[in-house]
């Protein structure tokens, strides 16, 4: 068991959220579902939390009522070693949600994600300072985060 645990809550939809991730991510799965009971305080039968993991990691969504709403204050970072995994990933997770400057999306539940390949660090790490503001000014510009894009504007110079 890992240490630490998102925990996302949901307004009804954490089954539905579940499936969804899992239906995205290789390696995921559901591993525990507990309903409602007669005592509630939702509907008898229906999910009260939902555990399962996304490549590996843990996450538990729970079904808590409409009290609480997610905000890009807490973002889930998706690193991808390729450009398709990029592409992959935030045309589906951001399907029925909306698509952010950087590599964020907020997907259809109004959870944020960042897309990010991971050479995307080592870029904006490089010793050459005028590089590595060529590559963050290239990101700055970018909606869904281009791997060639962001090399091309590392070698100019």
């Amino acid at each position: 068991m890992q240490k630490i645990t998102p925990f996302l809550w949901f307004d009804g939809q954490a089954e539905e959220a579940m499936d969804f991730y899992i239906s995205i991510f290789k390696d995921s799965k559901v591993v525990t579902v507990a309903r409602y009971g007669d005592a509630g305080p939702g509907p008898k039968g229906s999910v009260m939390t939902a555990a399962f993991q996304l490549d590996g990691q843990d996450f538990v969504a729970l079904n808590g009522g409409p009290q609480y709403k997610f905000t890009p204050a807490i973002s889930f970072v998706v690193n991808c070693e390729a450009q398709q995994e990029v592409d992959e990933l935030w045309e589906k997770l951001s399907a029925g949600g909306r698509k952010d400057r950087c590599g964020w999306l907020t997907d259809k539940f109004g959870v944020s994600w960042q897309i990010v390949p991971t050479i995307l660090s080592k870029l904006l790490q490089d010793k050459d300072p005028a590089k590595a503001k060529r590559v963050m000014q290239a990101m700055l510009q970018m909606d869904k985060l281009d791997t060639d894009k962001l090399k091309q504007a590392a070698e100019k110079g």
